[in-house]
């Protein structure tokens, strides 16, 4: 058997010549069989079927590249989609989603045939009780088969890319350019922030994904711009909040390295990320993603960095805080927003903590409404394993339009009575796993955390520590960020919580931490 390596092929397929001659062999069968279905496809049914083939080739080979083009693709998808033909739409939609379960796929069949060893992690246990607790809350609850499939992808979907992560174990180099990769993305989705608002929202139409499409039972909300154009800014993720959180999520990653100063020989680009991040984030006016940066912020640098200036600061800033609404007369617990009137960011971050907002949130079957009703009207109906997955307050039960539970509750179906989510990503899961689910995921969650906490104390790599220290900070963001939407399982800002979560693993299993 040949074993010469051929300088142009050898650095992508394997180093065998006569596996080298068969592969081309059989493109020249596929391209042939590809000419002949093109008499009976579509052209764009053709494009699918290439795509198709080829990124299965390459996650085969080199399943990085595909990890790294789903962590460069996620923040541009929501804008790109809207030009997706509807005889493509469904398979667009869920193009980067297959990937993940490919990827998975193939780092199961490499342990099975003895390329790669298993690595046990701490998530190890928790996860697999958690998927346990879902089984028997569809077994419990009767779930439809359809129903059930959905409702747990929509849960799981990204929480595995963590161990994907874990078991690829990419190497350190691959990490630093991740990192490198989405801070760059982040510096140009703030440009392009910034951008709409200095040109008043008239590129608001042109960024903002396609409409509703509905295809059978399947119904994938579009986004309707129900704030004022070019008063809130999103980039090409499709609405403000989306923007808002994915910043803070690599912001604080960008400040953890900030306090690192090992790993950035130069640190202009990460002052420019927040240079341009801070405005861009201010833009879009998402209170959640304020007020996570902040939480996360001070995590870091009060907590694990305990940085004078920082307290100093943070006294400066609740003092101006309390001499505003000392001098302003504004009268915070009767703030509301008010549609079609300009609203400072001021008035904004005030409004947060307004009981009339509560009020009107409440009655108006806003998250609060929902905040209060899981408890009295779901977990003590189903206290364990709750109703269900796919049943109540999150994606899946939103995209189905499944308002079974909802009638047999009382409840209205999700926020306003109409959109079937709850905007509350840890009483959704609640709701649907029950008070077992919960915990079995608030474990996964604290594990990593924990994981994390050891990494940037006991490492001595500065990239680890680095990176652990802004994720430590990302974790306390996201986990706010989910109690006010469903985060948790939004693809711009899920998938980077539980790759990155794997990538501060792999880079503490490295150094024998974990």
């Amino acid at each position: 058997m040949h074993t010469e390596k051929d300088p142009i092929l050898g650095s992508f397929f394997p180093n065998d010549r006569d596996l080298r001659y068969k592969f081309i062999a059989s493109g020249i069968v596929g391209i042939l069989a590809l000419a002949t279905l093109a008499i009976l496809l579509s052209f764009w049914q053709i494009v699918a079927i290439v795509l198709s083939i080829l990124f299965l080739i390459v996650t085969i080979y080199r399943p990085r590249w595909t990890l790294m083009f789903l962590l460069i693709w996620m923040p541009f998808e929501p804008f790109l989609l809207k030009f997706v033909p509807d005889v493509l739409f469904l398979y667009a939609r869920f193009f980067s989603e297959v990937l993940i379960y490919l990827l998975a796929a193939i780092v199961v069949v490499k342990i099975g045939i003895g390329k790669k060893q298993w690595k046990q992690t701490p998530l190890d246990l928790p996860f697999i009780l958690f998927v346990l607790v879902l089984i028997a809350s569809v077994l419990v609850n009767t779930v439809s088969p359809t129903i059930a499939i959905l409702g747990i992808r929509q849960i799981l979907r990204f929480v595995i890319l963590f161990f994907v992560v874990a078991l690829m174990y990419p190497p350190k180099e691959f990490i630093r350019r991740a990192v490198v990769a989405m801070l760059l993305i982040v510096i140009l989705q703030s440009a392009l922030g910034i951008t709409q608002s200095l040109v008043g929202g008239s590129i608001d139409s042109f960024l903002l994904p396609s409409e509703t499409r509905t295809f059978e039972t399947l119904e994938f909300q579009g986004v309707t711009e129900f704030w004022d154009p070019g008063s809130r800014v999103f980039g090409t993720l499709g609405r403000y909040d989306r923007l808002g959180t994915f910043l803070v999520f690599f912001m604080l990653i960008a400040i953890g390295f900030l306090y690192e100063k090992e790993v950035w020989q130069d640190r202009k680009e990460l002052l420019l990320v927040l240079a341009l991040g801070l405005p861009a984030l201010l833009l879009t006016y998402s209170r959640s993603s304020w007020f996570g940066l902040l939480l996360g912020f001070l995590l870091i640098a009060l907590y694990f960095m305990r940085d004078r200036r920082v307290w100093i600061g943070f006294i400066i800033f609740l003092s101006m805080v309390f001499g505003y609404l000392f001098f302003s007369g504004v009268v915070v617990q009767n703030l509301i927003e008010t549609r079609g009137v300009e609203q400072s960011p001021v008035e904004r971050f005030f409004e947060a903590f307004s009981y009339e907002r509560w009020q009107s949130e409440y009655y108006g079957f806003g998250r609060l409404y929902f905040i209060v009703q899981t408890p009295r009207a779901v977990i003590a109906t189903a206290p364990l394993f709750g109703v269900g997955p796919g049943q109540y307050g999150g994606g899946a039960a939103a995209t189905l339009h499944n308002i079974t539970a909802y009638d047999e509750l009382g409840l209205p179906f999700g926020v306003e009575g109409t959109r079937g989510i709850i905007d509350n990503n840890w009483f959704s899961l609640w709701g649907e796993t029950g008070t077992l689910g919960l915990a079995f995921y608030l474990w996964m969650y604290a594990a990593l955390f924990i994981i994390t906490v050891k990494v940037y104390r006991d490492s001595t790599d500065p990239l680890a520590r680095g990176l652990a220290l802004g994720f430590a900070g990302a974790m306390l963001a996201v986990a706010l960020n989910s109690f006010l939407a469903t985060f948790l399982e939004v693809r711009t800002l899920a998938m980077y919580l539980w790759v990155f979560g794997g990538f501060v693993f792999v880079l503490g299993r490295r150094q024998k931490l974990v």
